[in-house]
């Protein structure tokens, strides 16, 4: 009898998967950016001249869905998002002062921060699973109700993603073109603006 060979599969390299990472990640930008738009224009078509909704009940479904489907393409990214932003912090501590643009590092404190509170309600929403009844699962109103809850409060979070997501791909940009760094020149960190003067690109109405 004739033992079959295993073959080994050698592992992409690290640039190569960063590259596969950052793709993953456009692709997020492009989906939210969708779905953010989807939702201005529901909202603007389903909502009188001081933002109240015209039927609550249709328009807090309708958000809702906006919830998940934001939701559904972060997580994607989720599990390596903290490896985005690791090698964007080292990325940009390689560059020349010059080409880093000063509000690169406040966002990407804004992106680990916001990371952070969603691995968090990711984590209370598995324990509160694993603690419902067999027969509340998915489609039933326990069920349902406990994750439309988590995707709205993540909604803030993911949004924060939308708007600061950018800066990951920026900054690798900027190391594959930008010539060594000069010695005594680290860039200098700036301190993030006051949370009243962050916008997100349209708030939650």
């Amino acid at each position: 009898m004739t033992r079959s060979r295993k073959t080994s599969v050698t592992p992409p390299p690290p640039h190569e998967i960063h590259q596969r990472h950052l793709h993953q990640l456009a692709t997020f930008l492009i989906e939210s950016e969708k779905i953010l738009d989807a939702w201005d224009a529901y909202s603007d078509e389903h909502t009188d001249l001081d933002c109240w909704p015209h039927n609550p009940h249709a328009y807090g479904l309708r958000a809702s869905r906006r919830d998940a489907d934001t939701w559904r393409s972060f997580n994607r990214i989720r599990p390596f998002a903290k490896d985005l932003i690791a090698t964007a912090e080292v990325q940009l501590q390689q560059l020349n002062a010059t080409c880093v643009q000063s509000h690169w590092v406040w966002q990407l404190a804004m992106l680990d921060e916001a990371l952070d509170q969603l691995n968090s309600l990711q984590q209370q929403w598995l324990a509160h699973r694993a603690e419902l009844p067999a027969s509340a699962g998915p489609g039933t109103e326990e069920y349902d109700d406990a994750l439309t809850e988590r995707n709205a409060e993540a909604w803030h979070c993911l949004n924060e993603w939308s708007n600061y997501g950018q800066a990951i791909h920026d900054i690798d940009d900027a190391a594959r073109h930008a010539p060594p760094r000069l010695v005594g020149h680290a860039p200098t960190p700036v301190a993030a603006p006051p949370a009243a003067a962050v916008k997100p690109a349209s708030a939650r109405r």
